[in-house]
């Protein structure tokens, strides 16, 4: 009896190890391929975020007050524009946020966080 009670307790152990990896492979998401890079006609307007909570406007300081209107007149149409966000790692999300925010409300449709690929992954 006890044999038994071992090879249960083996195949249930195993069970519960593989579910997780079943259940996962199971979700199935159909990603975008890209087969060239068309640059853009309008080049996205870079908006960094200091650790402090500064914000830049193609490297000329703005508050965040006047960051809608900075915006708006970047742009003869806004929907047509693109923003990208350069935080510091560092800073409080709330200010990446506050970008987002005047992005939206200034009619800006396409925004994007810059990134450094970590070496090695």
């Amino acid at each position: 009896m006890i044999p038994l009670i071992d090879v249960a307790l083996v195949l249930l152990i195993i069970f519960m190890v593989m579910t997780p990896f079943l259940v996962q492979s199971q979700i199935q998401v159909n990603l975008p391929k890209v087969t060239a890079v068309t640059p853009s006609e309008n080049p996205p307007v870079q908006v960094q975020v200091t650790r402090e909570g500064s914000f830049f406007v193609h490297g000329r300081r703005i508050l965040a007050a006047q960051m809608v209107k900075e915006l708006t007149g970047m742009f003869p149409d806004p929907a047509l524009g693109s923003i990208l966000i350069q935080a510091d790692k560092d800073v409080s999300f709330e200010h990446v946020i506050e970008v987002m925010d005047a992005a939206k409300q200034a009619g800006i449709k396409k925004m994007g966080v810059a990134v450094i690929q970590r070496s090695g992954a």
